[in-house]
């Protein structure tokens, strides 16, 4: 009972979030790329940076960087290593500091810790990260702009038809 009424809680402050509907998704496609990218304790504070800068919507932008959570850190850290990886032409190199990158993340160590380690690996595994958290980035985000935008112009044109009913209704009487 207790997380459907959470569920329901976050669905509603989700649908009466306020705003233009292009900014909305605006920020939720900075959010979402920033979500993939494997800069753990600063996705939330460049997603807003972002939507500040290209005005989308800095609550949605935030909320965004949730598509990386605890649930899924190994997998988006994981493939982000070995696109970049794979695009920089380095695959094999440094396959020890990668598990033991891998191992902290599973282990749920702190994410400055993991931030670290990926740092003190180097430079090759820097921008193996950083590369695959950019494609992959680019690859959700774009598409997320446009069904967001199709959700937020869907909710718009629910309130607002909503809005209508309760007109109709208060002069009715």
């Amino acid at each position: 009972m207790k997380l459907n009424r959470l569920i329901r809680y976050y669905y509603l402050r989700f649908i009466r979030l306020r705003g233009n509907p292009h900014e909305l998704a605006l920020g939720m496609s900075f959010g979402i790329f920033t979500g993939m990218m494997p800069i753990m304790p600063f996705q939330m504070a460049l997603s807003v940076a972002l939507a500040l800068l290209f005005k989308g919507s800095k609550i949605t932008a935030a909320l965004g960087t949730w598509i990386s959570n605890p649930l899924n850190w190994y997998f988006l850290y994981y493939y982000n290593h070995k696109l970049g990886a794979y695009v920089l032409g380095v695959q094999g190199q440094q396959s020890t500091m990668f598990s033991s990158i891998m191992m902290s993340i599973r282990s749920g160590e702190d994410a400055m810790v993991i931030a670290e380690k990926i740092v003190a690996a180097g430079g090759f595994m820097v921008a193996s990260f950083l590369t695959g958290g950019l494609i992959m980035g680019i690859m959700v985000s774009l598409p997320s702009y446009f069904i967001f935008l199709y959700i937020f112009r869907h909710i718009k044109v629910w309130r607002e038809s909503r809005r209508g009913q309760k007109i109709c209704r208060v002069t009715d009487h």
